[in-house]
């Protein structure tokens, strides 16, 4: 018995284990069309991202100045030969501090006018030779504002050389500037997420004609619709991650790089004119939120886009499959 024994022990002994061979994802992990979508989300998320930042930028830099004109009115006394300027600045302030709503008041002395006024008449100016307005600012209450038609009434009645501006219309300016912007913004958003959508769709079909005959067979065994969209879903929010972080955080370090050059750069001709026209460029926690928000989106969107292209296109598989005499969902050969 233990010479029969001895083979059959041996036998097992030497008999090979089974492995199961792994099998390979539907969709390969890296191809040209994974990588070309990927470089072209990563554009789009980087012009998303840009245009939101932008749009924030631009709404700070509005309600800033709305914020710092609607604190002040400036009332402007012209010279006349028949009127004490000195008294009149002074009557002027006095009155429109009788006015609830104002705080302070502070009369532009004759220096500071001229030097407001060097940028076009250069230095050495003497007021006493030119007929010059001179000013007198009043800070207000921005939640309690004076009652600006009974204060022009009353100069006007006191002083008929004073003028009274409230910067209103400086402010109606800024803000429907700022709502422009904003639509601009919004149009370039909406057109971005559009072409991104569309190529999204382009790039699932390409992938899905290339494993058609692989789906064919998934789906006729027995493989759910949900399982294969499942798939191809995976595939394509890996690549929208890796596409929308390049882009959204290109679009970041774009922000703190020109913060960081307007910060070293204070003082200076291009600076001084870079922060007249944009304000500063700095978008703010809220902004790089908005940019993290920017890319979450364009990963979720492209992700959805994906899995409604494909349960779509497996849709039209079971349709043809129900009745072969339609071949008009076929790939052309």
């Amino acid at each position: 018995m233990n010479e029969h024994a001895e083979p059959q022990e041996r036998g097992q002994q030497k008999r090979p284990e089974m492995r199961v061979r792994p099998t390979a994802p539907i969709v390969p992990p890296s191809n040209v069309s994974g990588n070309a979508l990927m470089c072209v989300i990563a554009i789009m998320a980087f012009l998303a991202c840009l245009t939101f930042g932008a749009v924030s930028m631009v709404r700070a830099t509005a309600a800033s100045w709305q914020s710092e004109i609607s604190r002040e009115l400036t009332i402007q006394i012209k010279p006349d030969d028949n009127l004490d300027m000195e008294a009149a600045l002074n009557d002027a302030r006095d009155l429109a501090l009788t006015f609830a709503g104002t705080r302070d008041g502070q009369i532009i002395d004759r220096e500071a006018t001229a030097r407001l006024l060097e940028p076009w008449l250069g230095e050495g100016l003497d007021l006493d030779e030119l007929p010059v307005p001179r000013l007198v600012v009043v800070t207000i209450d921005e939640r309690n504002p004076p009652d600006f038609a009974a204060m022009r009434q009353a100069l006007a009645e006191k002083i008929p050389q004073a003028f009274l501006d409230d910067h209103r219309t400086w402010v109606n300016r800024l803000v429907a500037m700022a709502e422009t912007t904003a639509l601009i913004g919004t149009g370039v958003l909406i057109l971005v997420f559009s072409a991104m959508v569309l190529t999204v769709v382009f790039a699932t079909r390409g992938a899905l004609s290339g494993n058609r005959h692989i789906i064919e067979v998934l789906h006729f065994v027995g493989a759910e619709a949900g399982f294969v969209a499942t798939e191809f879903q995976k595939h394509f929010l890996k690549i929208s991650l890796k596409g929308s972080f390049a882009g959204g955080t290109l679009a970041a370090l774009v922000f703190a790089i020109a913060g960081y050059w307007q910060g070293r750069s204070l003082a200076t001709p291009q600076s001084d004119q870079a922060t007249a026209l944009f304000g500063t460029f700095s978008v703010g926690a809220g902004g790089y939120l908005g940019i993290a928000a920017t890319m979450i989106v364009i990963a979720l969107l492209t992700t959805l886009t994906a899995r409604f292209t494909v349960m779509r296109t497996i849709f039209e598989i079971d349709r043809i499959r129900s009745d072969p005499a339609r071949t008009d969902g076929l790939p052309e050969t």
